[in-house]
């Protein structure tokens, strides 16, 4: 489905002016006034993100890689595949690349771009690239101080049967498992790039 710019005019707001509410240590909370469709104003609260990647990662014997990790404002542990944020001036294959191997102890021989995600379209213009990792080589993982998470792997499967029952209820993973099971199933191809490249280091 395409729309050109003048299909959707009658959709745009535009920014009246736009002020920061609060900066944080990678978020900043905007408060901007809006000129509506039909030309009266309204109030448009939302969160820059840098961005994000996550990967799913294949294992020779078709298991897939996740994580249990807690996650603050929800207080509770979730199952997600591995994923992270941008640093500033990366891309995000070497992102995902970084992250893989910071949080699973894994590199990759080869990688597949699938897309991109919006998470939460009504307050944040966070966007998170997926890719798929597979020729997996394990290593040794180089967590941040901050970070607690177990790695484990699970058959695609199981990783279905936990997006139904409600086991998974992260919105990127399973975004993710629909990604995976069309692209198993041969219905959405990827094309493969393999990967001679060192795995980029924060600086």
């Amino acid at each position: 489905m395409s729309h050109t710019l003048q299909d959707e005019a009658h959709l745009v707001e535009s920014t009246i002016s736009s002020t920061l509410a609060y900066q944080g240590d990678f978020l900043r909370v905007k408060h901007d006034v809006v000129q509506l469709p039909n030309g009266k104003t309204a109030i448009r609260e939302h969160i820059v993100h840098p961005g994000a990647v996550v990967i799913i990662p294949i294992l020779d014997n078709g298991d897939v890689l996740l994580e249990r990790q807690y996650r603050y404002p929800l207080g509770q542990v979730f199952i997600e595949f591995p994923a992270g944020k941008l640093d500033a001036g990366e891309s995000p294959l070497a992102c995902g690349k970084r992250e893989l191997l910071e949080e699973t102890g894994y590199t990759a021989t080869a990688w597949a771009y699938a897309g991109k995600m919006h998470l939460a379209i009504g307050y944040t213009n966070e966007v998170i690239h997926i890719y798929f990792a597979k020729g997996l080589i394990n290593g040794e993982r180089k967590l941040d101080e901050e970070e607690f998470l177990d790695v484990f792997a699970a058959q695609p499967s199981q990783v279905l049967g936990w997006s139904r029952d409600g086991s998974i209820t992260d919105s990127k993973t399973l975004t993710c498992v629909l990604w995976l099971q069309n692209y198993l199933s041969g219905t959405w191809p990827l094309n493969w790039t393999i990967s001679a490249e060192e795995v980029p280091s924060r600086g």
